[in-house]
């Protein structure tokens, strides 16, 4: 028979990896949560530098969240309940992205097996489905003409999305990103070939276009853009704050794939207590990718509207040629 003190002993060591373990889930999921304004806010303040202008402090994203979160929400009497419970839905499958791929640790975490690559991407899609689907349900026009160029853009991201985390997972044979993540960090040679190249420049191309910067004009009031901000158009108060949030996340998860398991797969360690040090690595590694999108958006002319397709339709080429060179080289 085993002994009570054998038993509560078997029992701590079990207890214990569990215990780290749901440590390391909130680690991860309150570092998104948390730090994905901030990165927008760093990005806002060194572009105004550049700029020889002030600029907004690097945390004016979570003053206007809380500003925004104290305000009055005012709904369109067209409007259906979609349009109030859109954009916690949104937040709420974000914030299930941020669970499932790997950007704050490098190996699983609780919900990891809830999902993988293919679940990431159909996950961002059903997130974007269900903002697209509130903002129509505002009744605006000016909404409705928003979406309409979203959804003429995002038949090439989305595509260029899937395409490209197929491809990686011909590659590793595996569609897990902490998987992936792992063996391009055991093989160095792999991210030097052309094929994995190819991939960086695809979802380089998705990143910036979905976090609604460079080189495409897709923000502000020229040629009646706004493809960005136009799709809270009509919002306002708690829900209006939700969506920003909710975007500021989205840019996150995307920049930090693309430098977990695309670019610097490097860096990120596992070890209990030590996976803190995780968060100055993210740090450094956001400050690397931000570097290189202000170079781009302060030496690149703007993109006109109407070349946006050519934009992403070229991200979309580069993916496909991924897909066949993992065939015929791998």
């Amino acid at each position: 028979m085993t002994s009570p003190q054998c038993q509560r002993a078997d029992d701590v060591y079990l207890v214990i990896p569990m215990i780290h373990l749901v440590v390391e889930t909130l680690s991860q999921y309150l570092f998104v949560i948390l730090a994905s304004p901030l990165f927008a806010g760093i990005f806002e303040r060194l572009k105004a530098i550049i700029e020889s202008r002030h600029g907004p402090s690097i945390f004016q994203p979570y003053y206007d969240i809380f500003k925004l979160l104290k305000k009055e929400t005012l709904i369109s009497f067209k409007s259906t309940r979609l349009f109030i419970v859109a954009p916690y839905i949104a937040f709420g499958i974000y914030s299930l992205i941020a669970l499932i791929i790997p950007v704050f640790m490098s190996r699983p975490i609780i919900f990891t097996a809830s999902g993988d690559f293919f679940a990431g991407a159909i996950l961002f899609s059903a997130a974007a489905f269900v903002k697209i689907a509130g903002t129509m349900d505002s009744g605006s026009n000016f909404s409705s003409l928003v979406i309409s160029r979203i959804l003429s853009f995002n038949f090439f991201s989305e595509g260029t999305l899937i395409t490209v985390f197929f491809a990686v997972a011909l590659i590793t044979g595996t569609n897990n990103p902490y998987v992936t993540n792992n063996y391009l960090i055991s093989h160095p040679l792999s991210n030097l070939s052309l094929v994995h190249i190819f991939a960086i420049f695809a979802f380089f191309m998705i990143f910036i276009y979905e976090s609604g910067r460079i080189p495409t004009q897709s923000e502000g009031l020229q040629e009646m853009g706004m493809i960005d901000s136009g799709i809270d158009y009509e919002y306002s108060g708690k829900l209006l704050a939700v969506n920003k949030w909710s975007s500021y996340i989205k840019q996150y998860l995307l920049g930090s794939v693309l430098l977990n398991v695309f670019l610097i797969p490097w860096g990120i360690t596992n070890t209990f207590p030590d996976f803190l040090l995780n968060i100055p690595v993210m740090f450094l590694k956001w400050m690397f990718l931000i570097i290189i999108v202000l170079i781009i958006d302060t030496t690149m002319a703007k993109l006109r509207l109407f070349k946006v397709v050519d934009f992403l339709a070229v991200a979309f080429i580069f993916s496909i040629l991924f897909l066949i060179l993992t065939e015929v080289i791998g």
